[in-house]
């Protein structure tokens, strides 16, 4: 077995992945996503860097996933805040709705809020 390492015994199921070559087998129990483990029989699996993945994990590996709405980003144009992908859109204010990309920013209770809505609703007077 490609993934366990054990010897596949005569008459035993084994899952063959064409994407993978010829030359690897699976148990139907250990042909599973490399990254969150969800069993692939009978799913759509995709083979990269030797590793199997379900859908949601592959494409993770080819595009960011936006924080806010958790669909993959398509555009050239996001923003990489609190260690995270954004759509321009869903990187706003949490008091306020207005986009916070490239302009100063205060994390108030791990929530972006802008400038002016923090001093109105946060600040110290």
């Amino acid at each position: 077995c490609y993934h366990c390492k054990l010897r596949m015994k005569e008459g035993d199921p084994a899952v063959y992945a064409e994407r993978a070559g010829y030359d690897k087998l699976w148990h139907p129990g250990c042909f599973v996503c490399y990254t969150c483990g969800e069993l692939l029989v009978d799913m759509i699996y995709f083979w990269k860097n030797d590793n199997l993945y379900c859908g949601r994990h592959y494409c993770d590996s080819e595009r960011p996933r936006c924080a806010g709405c958790d669909e993959l980003i398509f555009s050239n144009e996001y923003t990489l805040a609190e260690g995270q992908n954004w759509h321009l859109k869903h990187f706003c204010c949490f008091d306020c709705d207005c986009v916070l990309a490239g302009i100063t920013y205060i994390m108030v209770n791990d929530k972006p809020v802008c400038k002016s809505c923090y001093m109105k609703n946060h600040a110290v007077v």
